[in-house]
């Protein structure tokens, strides 16, 4: 017989104490994942350089204009009763978006890099709990089998990137090649 999770609030999460790994809060249950492998990180940094490069052109050329920062690992408060905060491996902030430690709703966009420790099952919550809460697209990484899902907000359509990634929420960039990631 299942036993029931207990769940846990966002000021219950701040209280913990720090341990190796990545904690995050799903619907008020505790998340726990083991330290990043180096192929995860690799993948994650490098997608974060990608992008980030890639809008601070946009914004030198007067472009960009409803986007935020380009952030890794940053937190975001999704949520209240029961409780979400969630840690996408990169992520762009809407712009504006408010926030003092920890910006308040999704991002705009939320990329998840897949490791060994995620399960289909939370990275679907994850991948609702974004679109439910703000975000217009979460690329979901495997660079084991060198794909990107990109899930869009308001339809039930994933494009999948085989070559390159094409957002819809970056109109200005016609695609970042996967050959840049891997």
């Amino acid at each position: 017989m299942p036993t029931a999770v207990e769940l846990v609030t966002f000021e219950e999460l701040e209280r913990l104490p720090e341990e190796p790994g990545k904690t995050e809060l799903l619907d008020g249950e505790l998340i726990q994942m083991p330290p990043a492998k180096r192929p995860h990180n690799k993948h994650s940094k490098r997608l974060f350089l990608r992008l980030f490069q890639l809008i601070e052109s946009l914004r030198a050329d007067g472009a960009a204009l409803g986007l935020g920062e380009v952030e890794i690992e940053m937190g975001y408060k999704l949520g209240r009763k029961p409780d979400s905060w969630l840690i996408p491996d990169v992520s762009i902030a809407h712009r504006g978006q408010p926030g003092d430690d920890y910006y308040e709703g999704a991002p705009l966009i939320a990329i998840e890099v897949i490791s060994e420790s995620n399960t289909a099952a939370k990275i679907d919550r994850k991948i609702e709990k974004y679109l439910a809460n703000g975000s217009q697209e979460v690329w979901v990484v495997y660079g084991e089998t060198r794909r990107v899902l990109t899930h869009f907000a308001g339809r039930d359509e994933v494009e999948i990137g085989r070559a390159h990634i094409r957002s819809r929420a970056l109109p200005e960039v016609s695609g970042i090649p996967l050959s840049e990631i891997w």
